[in-house]
C-alpha cells in the first residue's frame, strides 16, 4: 500500500487502481458540493503520470459515505465496460467487517430480504417477503468475535442493494454501530458507521489474473480491539 498526496493506493496498474476511502468521503460528487475520491484520484494520476488535460476515471461501484474500505476505478474505458459486467454478473466476491452492539441471533447464517429504496429520503427498506416495489437483497453472515458489547461480524453480501448490509442487519434487529438511520442507538463522534469494505476480489478484466485486494481495518478505538481478527474471515 502507498500514501501519495494523503490518498492510500492499495493496487495500481494500466487498466485499475484501487484505492482506501476513508469514512466521511463521497465516491462520486452530490448537491453538498464536497469533493469527492474520484476527484482525489483523478489528481493523483494526473500529478503522478504527468496527464495533460482532463483524466479519464470510470467509476465502477460505490460505498455509503459513512463506510470506509476498498475503492476500485477503471484507468481505461475497457476496463470500466468489463468491472460493469463482472459487477452485474455478480463475479465479484465482496467482504465486509461489520461491529454492532446487538449480537446476531444465530450466530450465523444467510439473509433474504427484498430491498426498496426512497430516493427522496436516501433510505432503504426492507421487506420478509417479495413485493413489486423491492428487489431480492442476499448476504452471508458469521459473528467473529464479541469484546463487551461490540460484536465484530464477516458478512459477503451476494447482491448490491442500497444500503443492504445496513438496511438487513437493521431487520434482524443487530444494526451497525453508530448507524442512526438503522436503529443504531447511539452515534460516533464523527458521524462514521462500523462497516468497513475489507476486500474485493474477481479476475483482472484484461489480465484474465485473479486479483484480491484489501484495506486494512480504520484507525479507530473500537475497530483497534479486533485487529487480531482482521484476517480471519470466516463465513
Amino acid at each position: 500500500m502507498r500514501h501519495e498526496q494523503g490518498l492510500q493506493v492499495l493496487h495500481e496498474d494500466n487498466h485499475l487502481i484501487a484505492v482506501y476511502k476513508p469514512a466521511g468521503m463521497l465516491v462520486q460528487g452530490d448537491e453538498t458540493g464536497d469533493t469527492p475520491l474520484v476527484d482525489f484520484v483523478k489528481q493523483y494520476i494526473k500529478i503522478r503520470y504527468d496527464k495533460p488535460g482532463d483524466v479519464f476515471l470510470g467509476v465502477i461501484h460505490r460505498l455509503d459515505r459513512p463506510v470506509s474500505g476498498v475503492v476500485v476505478f477503471a484507468r481505461t474505458s475497457k476496463a470500466l465496460s468489463r468491472m460493469n459486467e463482472l459487477f452485474r454478473e455478480r463475479k465479484i466476491t465482496k467482504r465486509y467487517w461489520a461491529i454492532t452492539n446487538e449480537r446476531p441471533d444465530p450466530f450465523s447464517g444467510k439473509l433474504t430480504h427484498w430491498v426498496e429504496k426512497d430516493e427522496s429520503r436516501n433510505v432503504a427498506k426492507a421487506s420478509n417477503k417479495s413485493n413489486s416495489k423491492g428487489k431480492k437483497a442476499t448476504l452471508n453472515y458469521h459473528l467473529n468475535a464479541s469484546i463487551d458489547s461490540n460484536h465484530l461480524i464477516a458478512v459477503e453480501p451476494h447482491t448490491g442493494r442500497p444500503h443492504q448490509i445496513r438496511v438487513q442487519f437493521a431487520k434482524i434487529g443487530t444494526p451497525i454501530r453508530g448507524d442512526l438511520k438503522y436503529g443504531s442507538n447511539r452515534q460516533n463522534d464523527d458521524g462514521r458507521i462500523h462497516l468497513h469494505a475489507y476486500a474485493l476480489a474477481f479476475e483482472h478484466p484484461v489480465k484474465r489474473e485473479p486479483v484480491t485486494i484489501t484495506a486494512a481495518f480504520p484507525r479507530d478505538p473500537v475497530w483497534r480491539i479486533f485487529r487480531e481478527w482482521e484476517n480471519e474471515f470466516l463465513i
